[in-house]
Order: C-alpha cells, then sequence, then structure tokens
C-alpha cells in the first residue's frame, strides 16, 4: 500500500472531485447574494450540486431541508470513493467514519440531558450512511429515552465501553461523555494507522493527525485556563495522549502555566510559536488550527499525490466546504454584510 499503482486510480478519482468543490472565489460570489434561494440557485449551477439538486425547487425549502441536503452530500460522496477504494484502503475510510457516529452519538447523548423528546439536528442525512457503513442501529438509538437506555442499546459496539466508564463517575455531564467518545476515536486513529500504512503513507498520515491532535491540546488547554480555570489535574485527564511536535513537558509547563500571558510566552517558545510565529499572532488557536491543518494537507497531497493523505485530505475539504457553506447561507438569511460574510465564512 502507499504506492503509484494502489493509488494511481483512487487519486485520479478524487483528483476530479477535488476540482468541483467550491473555492474561494465562488465563496466570494455566494457572499454577495441577497437570499437563501438564490444560494441555492447558484449551488444548482455547480459541476457538484448541479448533479444531484437539478429537480430541487430552491423557492420550496426552507433552511433546514437545505442544511440537510448538504450533509447528505458529504456522505454521498464518502460513499463514492469508498466504492472506488481497494481493501486496504476501505480499512481506513471505515476507521476515518467513525467520526459521523460520534457526532450522532454526541447529538442523542445532548438531547437526553437536555429532556429533549427530538434530536437537536435532523439525523436524515446520516441514514443512508449507517445502512451502509456502520453497525449502529440509529433507530434503536434515538428510541432511547435515558442514559442507561442508551448505553444499553451500544452493548457489543466499541462505543460501549468508554460510554459506560464514564457512567460509572459521580453525576458525570453530557461534556464528559462527548469527551470519552472523542479520546477514544483518537486513540484508535494514532494506533491504527501504524498497523495500515507504513513508509510515505504513514509518514503523511502521522504529520496530519499529528499536527490536528496537537493543536486539539493547545485549545482545550487555552480554553480551559482562560474561560474555566480547571486545574491542572483535570486539563490532563482530558488531553489527547499524543505528543507530534508538542514536547510532553511542553504541555506540562502550558497546562501548569500561572496566568494566560505566561501561556503564551511558553507558546511563543514551542515548535509552532517559533515556525508559525505571525500566523499565530494574527488567528486566534481556533483559527490558526484550520489554517495549519488545510495547508498541512493540501501540501501533503501536492508533493505525494499518491498516497494515503489524499482520502483524509479530500474527507477534510469536503466537511469544510459544507460548514462553510452552512455559516454563508446563515449570514445571507440574517442579512449580514456581504464583506463580513465573506470574512466569516474564510475564518472557518
Amino acid at each position: 500500500m502507499g504506492n503509484m499503482l494502489s493509488y494511481s486510480g483512487i487519486s485520479t478519482k478524487i483528483r476530479a472531485m477535488q476540482s468541483k468543490l467550491i473555492n474561494e472565489q465562488q465563496l466570494a460570489e455566494i457572499a454577495q447574494l441577497t437570499s437563501v434561494p438564490q444560494v441555492v440557485s447558484y449551488l444548482k449551477k455547480t459541476p457538484q450540486y448541479g448533479a444531484v439538486w437539478s429537480n430541487v425547487d430552491e423557492n420550496a425549502l426552507h433552511r433546514g431541508e437545505i442544511e440537510v441536503m448538504l450533509k447528505k452530500t458529504i456522505f454521498q460522496n464518502f460513499s463514492q470513493i469508498y466504492s472506488f477504494a481497494d481493501k486496504e484502503q476501505r480499512k481506513f475510510l471505515m476507521l476515518y467514519s467513525k467520526r459521523y457516529e460520534i457526532r450522532v452519538l454526541k447529538e442523542l447523548l445532548a438531547n437526553i440531558f437536555d429532556h429533549r423528546d427530538t434530536p437537536r439536528i435532523n439525523l436524515e442525512p446520516y441514514r443512508d450512511f449507517f445502512r451502509h457503513h456502520s453497525r449502529l442501529d440509529l433507530d434503536l438509538l434515538t428510541a432511547s429515552a435515558t442514559m442507561e437506555e442508551l448505553i444499553s442499546s451500544l452493548k457489543g459496539n466499541e462505543f460501549y465501553r468508554p460510554l459506560s466508564m464514564i457512567q460509572e463517575h459521580e453525576n458525570p455531564l453530557v461534556f464528559d461523555y462527548g469527551m470519552a467518545l472523542d479520546l477514544y476515536y483518537f486513540n484508535q486513529i494514532w494506533k491504527m494507522k501504524d498497523k495500515l500504512f507504513a513508509k510515505l503513507d504513514l509518514k503523511e498520515l502521522t504529520k496530519a493527525y499529528g499536527v490536528k491532535f496537537d493543536l486539539l491540546n493547545l485549545q482545550f488547554i487555552q480554553r480551559s485556563k482562560q474561560y474555566f480555570q480547571i486545574n491542572p489535574a483535570d486539563i490532563y485527564a482530558l488531553l489527547i495522549p499524543v505528543n507530534y511536535k508538542l514536547k510532553k513537558e511542553e504541555v506540562q509547563t502550558l497546562t501548569e502555566a500561572s496566568s494566560m500571558d505566561e501561556f503564551y510566552q511558553i507558546l511563543d517558545k514551542t515548535y509552532y510559536g517559533r515556525r508559525y510565529k505571525q500566523q499565530m499572532k494574527e488567528n486566534t488557536l481556533e483559527e490558526f488550527y484550520i489554517y495549519l491543518l488545510r495547508s498541512t494537507l493540501e501540501k501533503s497531497t501536492r508533493t505525494h499525490p499518491y498516497c494515503a493523505a489524499v482520502l483524509y485530505s479530500y474527507l477534510y475539504h469536503k466537511e469544510h466546504e459544507v460548514n462553510r457553506l452552512t455559516i454563508a447561507i446563515e449570514c445571507i438569511r440574517y442579512g449580514i454584510d456581504p464583506a463580513d460574510t465573506l470574512r466569516y465564512v474564510l475564518k472557518n
């Protein structure tokens, strides 16, 4: 795995799909539109959305329906790639797709904590995907009215253990359950990549996920200290146990910094602070995370177009596109100035 022969076909397929993604020029044009139906009409003229939305009446849709349609394209594109992938590539795709299962589980957890009768999100976009790419029973899960019922319905599934362990704690919060799912998934990714890949594939995926986990840890430490005053011992328990460019001792000093000024002074001396000083100065940590992960994936696939990173890169950019379009639609719906709309969109 990881040579030109095994990736030539799927790389060609992904490049063709990538060329249809909405680019920044198109986002600038969308930001100038004045109504949500105009956005749908615009997208219907693009190669990607025109093919599947040709019979859609943009004037008969409300915002929620449009968001459902956008999310569905993520799973439609995932299925296209999956059907084109070989046996080894499908193993990574199935590992990656656990993020969609966790997204649904988090929403169901939030519903139970909020005592809602219906999910906070429309689960319709996920149904087709779950039928083909998941062992989770969406109907059984959505019928669960209590945390005990939800966790019980997961018996025999890999998510049962991390959630049942949290259930044993005294007065666990929805945040605790969500973090348990995330940490389980991140650990799975970090361990399984070494079993699935070798050489260039392993190097590029290690780089992409290493950057992701380092920056997620930085964000969590910063938020914990700045907004919630969480003590260091509790912060350590919730960090992803991965060190890529962020050294273990740096994580420790950042976590135990006595003030935010000290936190940023330490951050400036890390690999990220030294190498990306200007970008970090101009952006929040959340914005820097988006910038660096996107640029890391783009550089990887540009330099090595026939490696496993092309799978991760395309799915990341597709999800990113849907997120940006959703933000644009929301801004247009509320009459935000086009320049501000574009700035909000490009920051995400």
